[in-house]
């Protein structure tokens, strides 16, 4: 029925995302093995005017891969399929997690130039929302893509190549252009970073953030609401030995640290949300320092089973110090206050079409909450603030904007808009959220 093999069924019912904020119920869940079996499946789910939907990891915390169509699952897809040492390009097929392909990819020398604190979503979902990290010379993943393999609303697959224009609309597509098959990746050497966390005034550094920025090879910071100082993290490439920390250390700090007893705290807080302010003295008084030496993926990813939700946007970094001072403000008038600490990052500016980087440098500020807990005044009071910036949300959090205010927030938005038409000219990748933040196909 599907082509070659046969794609496995894994039943119905409510399929949720890890925040357990978005679930639907999709009538039938598929997870093929290969290209040609997606594109049978697509075919014929256009024929009988059905929707289809793809979902990675659940990684994202929007309703993008929410449906009551078809649903796919493209974990089966996770192979390395071809790499080119020479030119370091290495072609995968797209349900592979970032987890186990930077294993993969340090076994043959090689590494992705930048990830962000999470590595568990699918390589397609990463691509697909512009997940990013930080490094003021380093864009977001999306940027990496030199080629791709799509199979479109009609079940034609569309071969990419580097040098096609659609390689620069493509990536960012947020699946509303087809479903991403196979993708190509342009890699670096593998490479290991030293990572040295310090513990410093929230005033200093937005003092002088492009000093801040520029501080590192990979900069961040985590800022408790109602503290004075916040957690620092620098990553620099180094040719220095290995200096690893202990795996009693690791358990300590990555664990039970940063997992067990935080998620104890938030649980209090939780119950207890006049306790908060103490609760942040408590946690920014507990964070140290550390220094050590690592391969590059184990030093970006850690450990995250403390569930939240999440919206983080991305403004004009000259803006970006003045723009935390005034979130830093609002949260000082929360009617629940916040439970987890706000994260800042910087990225580099690119030219693909629905990129949040395209055409500038971009300050990132990300706001969570602890899952259960009130998060919506909060979060609206900082989109506000984003907002007055030109603020483009990440495509996978959570946010309040519509296809008319981000349309003028994207130069490129009608070719987007254009290619979208061609490629599924009958809505096959439509839902409910892509309405609201694409607008119709038509």
């Amino acid at each position: 029925m599907y082509g070659r093999g046969m794609a496995r069924w894994t039943g119905s019912g409510v399929v949720r995302n890890w925040a357990g904020n978005q679930a639907c119920l999709p009538a039938e869940v598929l997870s093929p093995t290969s290209t040609e079996q997606v594109a049978a499946i697509v075919s014929r789910a256009s024929a009988d005017g059905r929707r289809v939907k793809v979902i990675g990891a659940g990684h994202s915390f929007t309703a993008t891969a929410m449906t009551d169509g078809m649903m796919l699952r493209l974990g089966s897809m996770d192979r390395i399929l071809e790499v080119d040492r020479e030119s370091m390009r290495v072609r995968v097929e797209a349900g592979i997690t970032l987890h186990d392909l930077s294993r993969r990819l340090h076994e043959h020398g090689l590494a992705l130039p930048n990830l962000g604190d999470i590595d568990v979503q699918s390589v397609a979902g990463a691509i697909s929302t512009a997940t990013h990290g930080t490094g003021i010379g380093l864009g977001n993943l999306a940027t990496t893509v030199v080629g791709m393999v799509i199979v479109d609303g009609t079940g034609r697959v569309v071969r990419i190549e580097a040098d096609d224009p659609l390689c620069s609309i493509a990536p960012v597509s947020l699946g509303a252009l087809g479903v991403v098959c196979e993708v190509t990746l342009q890699c670096v050497p593998s490479f290991r970073l030293h990572a040295h966390e310090t513990i410093e005034r929230l005033d200093d550094l937005l003092s002088d953030v492009d000093g801040f920025a520029a501080s590192a090879d990979h900069a961040e910071f985590f800022w408790m609401p109602g503290a004075r100082r916040c957690q620092v993290k620098r990553n620099d490439r180094t040719d220095a030995p290995l200096d690893r920390p202990s795996r009693v250390s690791v358990v300590r700090d990555k664990y039970l640290g940063e997992n067990v007893a935080f998620g104890t705290v938030c649980r209090v807080g939780r119950r207890w949300p006049r306790a908060v302010p103490r609760i942040a003295k408590l946690v920014s008084s507990s964070v140290s320092e550390r220094d050590l030496v690592d391969d590059s993926f184990r030093v970006f990813a850690s450990p995250r089973h403390v569930r939240f939700v999440e919206m983080e946007y991305g403004i004009p970094l000259e803006c970006l110090g003045e723009a935390v001072q005034r979130v830093r403000r609002a949260t000082e008038h929360l009617s629940f206050p916040s439970l987890f600490p706000i994260e800042v990052r910087v990225s580099a500016a690119d030219d693909l079409a629905l990129s949040t980087g395209f055409g500038r440098r971009n300050g990132w500020v990300a706001v969570h909450q602890y899952r259960g807990a009130p998060f919506e005044s909060y979060f609206q009071q900082v989109a506000a603030i984003m907002d007055s910036y030109g603020g483009r949300p990440h495509w996978g959090k959570m946010h309040w904007l519509d296809a008319a205010a981000l349309a003028e927030r994207y130069p490129r938005w009608e070719e987007f808009a254009a290619v979208r038409r061609s490629l599924d000219p009958d809505g096959t990748f439509r839902n409910e959220y892509l309405d609201r933040v694409l607008g119709p196909v038509g």
